[in-house]
């Protein structure tokens, strides 16, 4: 029998059944993950409220292994590896980010995982700037690149992946690979690919597909307010958050699956388990108002305030897109 990926957000804190490949802790406090009674736990300081604090766990069929490789943790079973790491706080973060994505890289190679297919970056002063004066994002997106290009280039290409503020200090990350060869990397023709973003953007482009195809799921990255690769209405975060979740309709839609070759499609009603971003506070009533709005009723959604990877992006939204809503 092929085994099942899913994600469920749950109370900070509450008991979780079996098959738990992993434990995302968006509280108070960021750190490097450990394996606690056998599961990988990755703690964000996302919250600055504890009433807010959620865990995000990741589950699959048994049975499931964990353990450590150089400053990494990981679970897997047969078919799903889980794996979570943690960048220092630094004034410059190329070097340590490219090891860190080489050393998840030279793992997956290890244990035979060789598709990634979902990413999640989470970056403090993502807007400031480090010691030579470059964006701290663009700092670490210029690790991330090198390590693509000399340790994964000839895997099956970019996965979906969100590169989002934290409140901690130092870079959480943690993604999601699989055994099988089927997940297909998927671009929004609304967007330019981010890795073909011009130079004014960085000296190296971010290394992301806007969402990846994985059986009936479709991850959505990280969406906002950008059409090409130009942010647009800036100041105006009803205009930007009705530019982003039409790129979402439109990534996930048949137009343009068909056009990659991919069969089906899906609605912003099949959205579920939604991380929206957004940077102030007052805006947070504006923008839950709108989310009830686009989706789905019963869909799960949590609501983080953090900085956005451009200073001029207001909110920024994620999800998985599944056909199993329909047959509930």
């Amino acid at each position: 029998m092929i085994a099942a990926i899913a994600s469920r957000f749950i109370r900070h804190g509450a008991a979780c059944d079996d098959d738990v490949l992993a434990r995302i802790v968006y509280g108070a406090t960021s750190g490097a993950p450990r394996i606690e009674d056998g599961v990988p736990i990755l703690r964000l300081a996302m919250c600055d409220d504890a009433r807010d604090a959620f865990d995000e766990i990741w589950a699959s069929a048994g049975p499931i292994h964990s353990g450590s490789f150089n400053d990494l943790v990981f679970a897997h079973n047969d078919e799903f590896l889980f794996c979570a790491g943690f960048i220092p706080s630094s004034d410059r973060y190329t070097e340590a980010t490219r090891k860190a994505y080489g050393d998840a890289f030279a793992l997956v190679r290890e244990l035979d995982f060789p598709t990634i297919f979902r990413m999640w970056n989470f970056i403090p002063h993502i807007n400031g700037a480090n010691q030579e004066g470059l964006e701290v994002y663009r700092d670490f997106c210029r690790g991330r690149a090198i390590a693509f290009e000399r340790d994964y280039a000839d895997a099956s290409g970019m996965p979906a992946a969100t590169g989002i503020g934290t409140w901690g200090e130092g870079v959480g990350f943690y993604f999601l690979a699989c055994r099988e060869s089927s997940p297909r990397h998927i671009e929004n023709a609304r967007q330019t690919p981010a890795y073909e973003y011009p130079q004014r953007y960085g000296p190296k482009s971010p290394s992301f597909a806007r969402g990846t195809m994985l059986r009936d799921d479709l991850y959505v990255s990280g969406t906002a307010s950008i059409l090409g690769h130009e942010t647009v209405h800036e100041g105006d975060v009803e205009k930007q958050w009705s530019v982003a979740v039409g790129n979402i309709a439109h990534l996930i839609g048949a137009d343009n699956l068909e056009a990659q070759g991919v069969r089906g499609a899906y609605a912003l009603s099949d959205l579920d388990q939604i991380k929206v971003y957004y940077r102030h506070a007052a805006d947070l009533p504006r923008v839950m108002r709108l989310a009830q709005h686009a989706f789905h009723p019963d869909a799960n959604i949590r609501y983080l305030k953090v900085d956005i990877c451009r200073a001029d992006l207001l909110v920024e939204i994620e999800g998985i897109a599944s056909l199993r809503r329909r047959s509930d």
